[in-house]
């Protein structure tokens, strides 16, 4: 038994299950492209962050040695 919240969003989703499987092919092959594309995002990404957290330690590491040396 469909609840009143059930019927309503039922009414605004149009659900279309298509006889002809084969129109599902296209929508598969967007999804496959942007996992794919998602994927090398976050890949990118790692590797960037993994860049700017060396630089940042390297300019950490030589503001202490400048701090020290500024001290003696």
């Amino acid at each position: 038994m469909l609840s009143i919240f059930d019927t309503f969003v039922l009414s605004i989703i149009p659900l279309y299950f298509p006889e002809d499987k084969s129109e599902y092919i296209p929508a598969f092959i967007q999804l496959a492209l942007v996992v794919v594309a998602a994927v090398l995002v976050v890949v990118f990404l790692k590797k960037l962050s993994k860049k700017q957290e060396k630089e940042a330690k390297e300019l950490e590491e030589r503001l202490n040695q400048e701090e020290k040396n500024k001290h003696l």
